[in-house]
């Protein structure tokens, strides 16, 4: 028999969407630079699972996150509490940096490392101005994005 309350089970949902929303972006780092050494020319698929990830994984999270948020905060009466204020925000800017900045420099990414693979033709891969600049990009806004989420995640736990 489960004995988990509603709010209990609500807050699994919840940090499980944080996991599924966030838990892979901390790789990528890593992912990029395999790629770039291993075989360049699965960087423009790299960039479109990326996009597809924000679009169909990352954002519908984002929505969880939220009404599993908006649920509790309510059930436990702590909307006047820090940790609550700070993550609905963190929420709203991160769907904003996802939907403004990161989805739009994956998708231009995509065509970048494309046109990059194309003028380098049979030689090495020579990576382009405007991808380099669309990499610099997605890196600086998602390691802003993962230290908000850290943080966040500190704020949640210790309820300052």
């Amino acid at each position: 028999m489960l004995a988990a309350s509603a709010y209990e089970i609500v807050m699994a949902v919840h940090i499980m969407a944080v996991v599924i929303a966030f838990g892979w972006t901390f790789a990528l780092p890593i992912v990029y630079a395999v790629a770039v050494k291993a075989d360049p020319r699965g960087l423009p698929l790299l960039h479109r699972i990326e996009f597809m990830i924000f679009r169909w994984l990352l954002n519908p999270a984002l929505v969880v996150i939220l009404g599993a948020g908006i649920f509790m905060a309510s059930d436990a009466h702590h909307w006047s509490e820090f940790f609550v204020q700070w993550g609905v925000g963190v929420v709203i800017v991160l769907g904003g940096l996802v939907g403004a900045v990161l989805m739009p420099a994956a998708k231009r990414a995509e065509e970048a490392a494309r046109a990059s693979l194309v003028s380098s033709g049979e030689g090495e891969f020579q990576p382009g101005a405007d991808y380099l600049a669309l990499t610099r990009r997605l890196n600086i806004v998602g390691t802003a994005a993962s230290l908000l989420v850290l943080v966040t995640i500190a704020f949640m736990v210790t309820k300052p």
